[in-house]
């Protein structure tokens, strides 16, 4: 009997390891009310999804049709799920190069990760692209 439960519960652990990561890559298709997608090099749609803050920055019409990269995994065929924002999971192209999603208030110079009202005027912050070596 030990030995069953022994194996059942090394199953489930098996079972409940995170998806392997994977890359994937396109153009960021973000409309008002509806979930944010990706579309490939192959004209695929996939949409994408991911925690509260992720879900805020994939919500945000500035980021449309910049060219992203974004790591996690596939939930469903062409459903993706990103990894948890703090892992830095989506970056933008521009100007050739990778570059983290911030945004700035230039009033209290505050950085924040999600869009919104500054956290200390209320004044809306501003997209701000940066090198992920410039953020600490």
């Amino acid at each position: 009997m030990r030995f069953c439960l022994l194996l059942l519960s090394l199953a489930a652990l098996c079972l409940a390891a995170d998806p392997q990561t994977v890359t994937i890559e396109g153009k960021l298709i973000v409309r008002e009310g509806q979930p944010a997608a990706l579309e490939t090099a192959a004209h695929q749609t996939v949409q994408l999804d991911g925690d509260a803050p992720m879900r805020k920055v994939l919500g945000d019409t500035r980021l449309n049709g910049f060219e992203i990269q974004a790591k996690g995994h596939f939930t469903a065929p062409r459903h993706f799920q990103l990894d948890p924002m703090h892992t830095h999971s989506m970056l933008v192209k521009k100007d050739g190069h990778l570059k983290m999603v911030t945004y700035w208030c230039d009033v209290c110079s505050i950085r924040a990760y999600t869009p919104g009202p500054c956290v200390c005027c209320q004044k809306e912050t501003v997209l701000d692209l940066r090198d992920p070596g410039d953020i600490q």
